[in-house]
């Protein structure tokens, strides 16, 4: 790979990074093609993209982006697969703990950018999983504004069929 090519590379794992604010690096080494594969689908079933860079443009990449030197770079060893994720921050965390329950042993989560927050380590997967997705979110706030709504509702309606049914009551009784 000639200069120009690295500087694509770069430029394009700095702009994933730029766009996607949920990201996690992996370490995938030793799945074999059907296993990588897997992952991949996976991940594209779920929305988001999964991708393998060297180290050493990923790299190049964070420090385009921010010239302070980055804790992340201290993961950034090895095999390192990067999952990118624009809607949803519990996505990958999901797909890799599916795949833990399939029996596999890899991917390990090395770590994750959340909004900005940093979790290092494949013990946070399940911190991870945890987190509720931005859709998630705003479906449990209209749950609850939509709670106090419906119980007025649902009072006045019974309240309704009470009130009908003593007056039937009532009117039975007369006759």
């Amino acid at each position: 790979m000639n200069k120009i090519e690295k500087q694509a590379v770069i430029d394009e794992i700095a702009e994933k990074l730029q766009n996607n604010p949920f990201i996690y690096v992996t370490d995938s080494a030793g799945l074999s093609v059907a296993e990588v594969n897997l992952l991949r689908r996976r991940c594209f079933e779920s929305g988001v993209e999964y991708k393998v860079y060297k180290n050493t443009l990923i790299q190049k990449a964070i420090e385009s982006i921010d010239s302070t030197p980055s804790e992340v770079s201290s993961v950034l060893k090895g095999f390192s697969g990067i999952i990118f994720s624009p809607e949803s921050s519990n996505a990958p965390a999901k797909i890799i703990k599916g795949l833990r329950k399939e029996g596999f042993k890899k991917p390990l989560l090395k770590a994750a950018s959340i909004d900005g927050a940093l979790f290092y380590g494949d013990d946070s997967l399940s911190a991870l999983v945890s987190l509720k997705s931005k859709t998630e979110l705003i479906a449990d706030v209209i749950g609850l504004l939509q709670s106090p709504a419906k119980n007025v509702i649902s009072a006045l309606q019974s309240a309704g069929n009470n009130l009908s049914g003593l007056l039937k009551a009532l009117e039975e009784r007369k006759a």
